[in-house]
């Protein structure tokens, strides 16, 4: 899924960087730039089933909640500090035409991070209300039945999060935008920039953390006794609820009844956010269902050679897309001749994420040689 968004990302960023004012009024190009907004949300909803899988790892083997609350915390921190030093390179590679704004812009990273740091401030409170039993700090493993409620407790808690999110950003982005606040942090907000208008293509609070909720609801979910069971029954029901979520929106979108005096289906609508979340569960049924009885195993695939190297390749592209080592002239170029860049950047990025995966099998390897070798020198 995450090779997915990969792929869907740097399509996007190819053609959006590169075409031409006259392809850019094609179906053609409308199509490439709708397709590419689910790569946003399936990174925000993988980190959320990422911290759901890590968290609950650790919570099995006992680890105390400060040290889980305190690696989790460390790694919003680490990832939020990537996001301003990408903002530092590309400045640094600009200059001088990179205006300093672009230094304070807050980018998918960026909000990855945020996102981590408040599920990681969501599950201490949360999870420290619901743990009966402590012994010197570490979270002690209740009975099954104990586990399971604690589990439906932080899922529901976690959709109830992703819901307010979504519901009041429509406001935030028109009638009651926090404009008191200094453009940077009013952008975390609802991505405003320096542009006196929220940006839809600027990632803030406002929508994009609803989907790390519901990533990490997800996540919690394949860590129930009921999916363990029952994995099969337990993902189809994914399945089933995503499909319902796209019904629902279009549903409601069409409705007569109007809550919001802006109503933005597209862009800051709480419709186009559940389809959005709906579209992630059918993709995660449907990635099950080919791993499961498909042929994913059955030799290379680059989607998930992309996913082992997902932030190695964002961080790359970027500058040969939009940077000044693009390698194809920005907003002057055709379709098929955009295309072919997009070939050439995906063979490079896939290359990129091979040589990275290899060194890093040779670094444990040799790491591993060393080890033996110092053990059997001391015997």
């Amino acid at each position: 899924m995450r090779g997915l968004a990969c792929v869907l990302m740097i399509q996007a960023h190819c053609y959006d960087s590169w075409l031409n004012p006259e392809a850019r009024q094609t179906l053609f190009y409308r199509w490439s730039q709708e397709l590419s907004t689910l790569a946003a949300p399936i990174f925000l909803f993988l980190c959320g089933v990422s911290f759901a899988l890590v968290t609950e790892g650790l919570r099995q083997k006992n680890k105390p909640r400060s040290e889980i609350f305190k690696t989790a915390l460390l790694r919003g921190a680490e990832i939020l500090g990537l996001g301003f030093l990408l903002r530092v390179q590309e400045f640094v590679l600009g200059y001088p035409k990179s205006p300093w704004t672009d230094l304070l812009k807050v980018d998918v990273l960026n909000i990855l991070g945020v996102s981590i740091i408040f599920m990681a401030l969501f599950w201490r409170l949360m999870s420290g209300s619901r743990e009966a039993g402590r012994d010197g700090g570490s979270v002690l493993l209740q009975s099954g039945e104990a586990v399971g409620r604690r589990g439906n407790y932080l899922i529901g808690l976690s959709l109830v999060m992703a819901a307010i999110v979504a519901i009041v950003t429509p406001p935030l982005w028109t009638t009651h935008r926090p404009r008191f606040l200094p453009w940077m942090l009013e952008s975390y907000i609802n991505g405003v920039h320096n542009f006196d208008a929220p940006a839809p293509w600027i990632f803030s609070i406002f929508p994009w953390c609803g989907f790390a909720f519901v990533g990490l609801a997800f996540g919690l979910f394949l860590f129930s006794d009921f999916v363990q069971r029952r994995e099969a029954l337990g993902l189809s029901i994914v399945g089933a609820v995503g499909a319902l979520a796209c019904g629902s929106s279009l549903w409601w979108d069409y409705s007569s009844v109007k809550i919001y005096a802006v109503y933005d289906y597209w862009h800051s609508s709480p419709n186009f956010f559940l389809t959005r979340c709906g579209i992630l569960l059918l993709l995660a049924f449907a990635i099950f269902v080919w791993c499961r009885w498909g042929w994913v195993t059955a030799g290379f695939s680059p989607f998930i050679q992309f996913g082992k190297t997902s932030l190695l390749v964002y961080w790359v592209h970027i500058e040969f897309v939009y940077g000044r080592l693009s390698i194809l002239p920005k907003f002057r170029s055709t379709i098929p001749l955009a295309t072919a860049g997009m070939a050439v950047i995906f063979a490079a990025m896939l290359g990129l994420s091979i040589w990275r995966t290899r060194a890093k099998k040779r670094a444990a390897l040799n790491l591993q040689t060393a080890t033996t070798q110092s053990l059997s020198e001391a015997m």
